[in-house]
């Protein structure tokens, strides 16, 4: 008896001086430490300054910005471009509801069409899995083409001038369906599933009850590339979309953009008043005001999906 309390105060002993070594060899040490806070604040503002500096210079006076160039502390403040933005797009309003709308209806969509596409080839009793796997694999290595494209959409499906032309194209994609894939794969045990079919759950209650919460990582994820895909897109706008109500933010703004371009471009074509339109346009300003209006929203929403957003997309990116 003695012996073996011997025995087992020996091998605590040794648990605990081997845990102690290990957490010595994983300890960083202070002067390490700070080195690393060092180097990891320098590369946070050389990630936020460009963003800070491009702010400054939407701030700035056209006339000041093209006498002393670009400036942290510019010589004379202005929100002139704003205002331009604002006076040469009347819609600005609109485009910016519309871009909402989109971006929160086909993120909604994007997530419900990837997710439920995913699970099913995430579950192994699915008889039907390597065919769809085959289905949704080929558009990664193969495309109709901008023809075909707009061909089905504004011949077969006559989506052309309406909300579903911006919704649509952008609510599936390969990628997102491989990553969600793989999550569910790695993070959803069968037990689990079997477990709630063997108390009586239906396949949409099994999913939306006890899945979905579990996959919050990787449904983040994937509603992050999705809103900002959505957000940023200008290109479905300029193919399928004439309505001046339908516009987006981005390909209006583009549009400004455009259309300052072609007046600084052809001023002298437009005579004195021309040339006097074209002096007083806020050229490089707006610019820079354009990149703010339109990350800005993007900027704020991205805490929202930061919790999730590493762990679901490693999580995501383990291959089998």
């Amino acid at each position: 008896m003695w012996k073996e309390k011997r025995k087992a105060r020996a091998a605590e002993k040794m648990i605990q001086k081997l845990e102690q070594e290990q957490c010595e060899y994983n300890k960083i040490k202070k002067p390490t430490n700070v080195l690393f806070n060092i180097i990891l604040t320098i590369l946070s503002l050389l990630s936020v300054v460009p963003f800070i500096f491009v702010i400054i210079i939407s701030l700035t006076d056209e006339q000041a910005l093209a006498m002393n160039g670009y400036r942290f502390i510019p010589e004379k403040w202005s929100l002139y471009a704003y205002q331009y933005i604002i006076d040469a797009g009347e819609n600005i309003i609109r485009s910016y509801g519309v871009t909402i709308l989109v971006t929160v209806l086909g993120t909604l969509i994007g997530l419900f069409l990837t997710g439920t596409y995913a699970y099913a080839l995430s579950r192994k009793t699915y008889a039907f899995r390597s065919f769809f796997t085959k289905v949704i694999t080929i558009p990664m290595l193969f495309s109709g083409g901008m023809i075909a494209n707009y061909l089905v959409m504004t011949k077969v499906l006559m989506l052309k001038n309406t909300i579903w032309a911006l919704i649509l194209p952008l609510a599936m994609n390969s990628f997102n369906v491989i990553v969600l894939r793989t999550f569910f794969k790695t993070s959803i045990p069968d037990s689990v599933v079997e477990s709630a079919k063997i108390d009586g759950a239906s396949e949409w209650r099994l999913f939306f009850q006890i899945v979905i919460p579990m996959a919050l990582p990787g449904l983040a994820t994937i509603g992050l590339f999705l809103t900002l895909g959505y957000w940023n897109d200008w290109f479905n706008a300029m193919m399928y979309i004439d309505d001046q109500d339908w516009i987006p933010l981005q390909y209006l703004l583009i549009k400004i953009e455009s259309s300052i371009d072609w007046l600084a471009s052809n001023k002298a074509m437009m005579g004195v008043d021309g040339i006097q339109a074209a002096a007083n346009m806020p050229k490089e300003t707006i610019k820079m005001a354009i990149v703010v209006i339109s990350t800005l929203p993007i900027i704020f929403a991205y805490p929202f999906f930061q919790r999730y957003f590493v762990n679901g997309l490693t999580i995501g990116a383990v291959k089998e």
